[in-house]
């Protein structure tokens, strides 16, 4: 099971409503995910990302992304609206037992990171074979 670890995501949602997306704090990124046959998918939205600053880790099993975007302009401008968010994003998911963290994969296509999950292989089901006969009776 693939289970989201944010507690903090109400208040940065909060913190950067009042005090805009400027902040300089940590923001977080969209994500979608979903099972498909023996994996999960999980992709965020990372536009404007340099591949080079994006950083996966995963420690025992919890998995961490980690990006930065950093704005394509001048320091010496005068900015007239500056709406689109800068700054580090980042994004902790819980990957339960049945998750094979040692197999996991990533894309960064277009601005998204896909990352596929493969379900462990003992946490797969499977058929158990029945064997008939070679029962004895008892008695005589």
């Amino acid at each position: 099971m693939l289970m989201r670890s944010d507690p903090f995501q109400e208040l940065d949602r909060w913190t950067q409503q009042v005090f805009g997306q400027r902040s300089g704090g940590s923001v977080t990124m969209p994500m979608d995910a979903y099972r498909q046959r023996g994996q999960y998918v999980v992709a965020f939205d990372l536009p404007g990302v340099d591949p080079a600053s994006v950083d996966l880790t995963a420690e025992r099993n919890m998995l961490t992304v980690r990006a930065e975007r950093k704005p394509a302009v001048p320091n010496d401008v005068e900015w007239q609206v500056a709406e689109r968010p800068y700054g580090v994003f980042t994004r902790q998911l819980f990957l339960g037992d049945a998750l094979d963290a040692e197999a996991i994969t990533a894309d960064y296509t277009n601005g998204v990171l896909t990352l596929h999950i493969p379900v462990a292989a003992q946490a797969t089901p499977r058929k158990i074979e029945i064997q008939a006969g070679g029962a004895k009776q008892l008695g005589g």
